[in-house]
């Protein structure tokens, strides 16, 4: 009998090593090692292999220039934001990981688009759900697709014998964390497991060139389940975020070897499925009855689409001794520099104030070009004056209290336009050679935090 053979493995990072260790020395966590049984495969046995296929001669080295490639057409899913995240499209060939917390609506998603996505075979895997559960979610969408085909299958090598009959042309996983390979033999969900069936996959959507969804758990800090290895395997890395009480849901692009990482789909969730938002500003921006302190809106832009987002903010006296700094979608770093600018150069006095500071619609954002709108929010809620509802703002704030130019600075003034705004505030380094004339919104530059004051004030 042989013996069995058996390695340690980090469940944080996928470090391997033949004896136990309590702290991995590849990613520094404590206690995250466990023994796992490993097999290794006899040699040139595959675990995917196209029905005619034989083995091939080594690969030999070619120069750059005598290398052709011919540009494949993707598949429009017909979903506007899917779309627009993926980079105009699904690549075929291509291994695309969707991770998200528990009852955020991966599995709705990928359910749609292999309904909505006609004229192409789909074959959707699930390991979690039964035919009957995936049937009655379909069935709720109230959308049908004849060449969509259903299977309820862990093992990866009846799966590939189902994919080998039907020959689909998209192949959708739900979830890779339940998946299991014969070759190795440890429990579904561990890291051997996660790396070898992600490898098979891979492999058969390369050879094939059959574009590959692979739906993946989350841990309980955000990041997606599994070895990190897993996310370098894949061409893209999808996050399906949003809060389970609220009907909105963000997708954001974190890797994409065939489209920007800066782009953002937005949905909204209802019974029959989910709805992409065309024009997610309209939902970002609260309709307010009246206007109040603290609120300024700010331009900002996600990969190529503008957005206008709503700043909030409380400044208010500090009642236990230290002034609480709180932000909620927005770096808190980034808020304590303004914090000290406007202190400094503004000569307001919030050394002994307690700040909170919110991104409405809960999205995360990043663009330093809100830091204009997160300054007038503060000195708005300071002073117990409210800004203009009619009132945009979109500028860089520096640490001399200048106002620094944007990028796509016509983008963020179109939108304004388009949304009834009258008035929206810049930099004046942004506006130089800009034809200000042809549009109907009032654009004011400015150069200082100083005539911001004067301006909205």
């Amino acid at each position: 009998m042989a013996k069995i053979k058996t390695s340690f493995f980090c469940q944080n990072c996928g470090a391997q090593s033949p004896k136990w260790l309590g702290k991995c020395p590849a990613c520094g966590e404590w206690n995250t090692y466990v023994e796992e049984v490993i097999q290794k495969e006899e040699s040139g046995k595959g675990n995917w292999k196209p029905a005619g296929s034989t083995n091939k001669k080594a690969s030999t080295p070619k120069k750059i220039q005598e290398v052709n490639y011919e540009e494949m057409p993707r598949y429009v899913t017909g979903d506007a934001e899917l779309d627009r995240v993926l980079g105009g499209g699904i690549v075929p060939g291509s291994l695309v990981l969707i991770g998200g917390e528990p009852g955020i609506g991966k599995s709705t998603l990928m359910l749609q688009i292999a309904l909505t996505l006609t004229g192409k075979k789909i074959l959707y895997v699930s390991g979690e759900e039964s035919e009957a559960q995936i049937k009655m979610r379909a069935d709720r969408m109230k959308t049908q697709n004849p060449d969509c085909y259903v299977l309820s299958e862990t093992n990866t090598q009846h799966i590939f014998q189902q994919i080998e009959a039907l020959k689909p042309d998209l192949l959708v996983i739900d979830s890779i964390q339940t998946l299991n390979s014969q070759y190795v033999e440890s429990a579904a969900g561990s890291v051997s497991q996660v790396r070898e069936c992600t490898a098979e996959l891979m492999k058969f959507a390369k050879e094939t060139g059959t574009p590959v969804f692979l739906i993946g758990h989350i841990t309980k800090d955000g990041s997606i389940a599994g070895p990190k290895v897993l996310e370098h395997m894949v061409d893209t890395v999808l996050q399906f975020e949003g809060d389970r009480h609220m009907s909105y849901r963000i997708l954001r692009t974190s890797k994409n070897r065939f489209g920007s990482t800066h782009e953002l789909g937005i949905y909204e969730m209802r019974v029959e499925g989910l709805r992409p938002v065309a024009n997610p500003s309209e939902i970002l921006l609260t309709q307010r009855e009246e206007v109040l302190n603290g609120v300024a809106i700010g331009a900002m832009m996600e990969g190529n689409r503008p957005l206008l987002i709503e700043i909030q903010s409380l400044v208010s006296p500090a009642t236990y001794g230290t002034p609480q700094r709180s932000s909620t979608g927005h770096d808190a770093k980034r808020l304590n520099m303004l914090l000290a600018v406007l202190e400094k150069r503004g000569g307001m006095r919030l050394g002994q104030q307690d700040v909170f500071l919110n991104v409405a619609g809960g999205l995360r954002v990043d663009d330093p070009a809100l830091d204009l709108a997160v300054c007038a929010s503060l000195i708005s809620s300071y002073e117990d004056t409210p800004v203009s509802e009619h009132i945009c703002f979109a500028g860089e704030v520096g640490l001399g209290g200048e106002i620094r130019a944007v990028h796509r600075i016509e983008n963020r003034i179109a939108e304004a336009e388009k949304l009834g705004f009258k008035k929206i505030i810049v930099s004046k380094y942004a506006v130089k050679g800009l034809d200000l004339g042809k549009y109907k919104i009032q654009v004011i530059p400015v150069s200082k935090l100083e005539e911001v004051y004067q301006k909205i004030f």
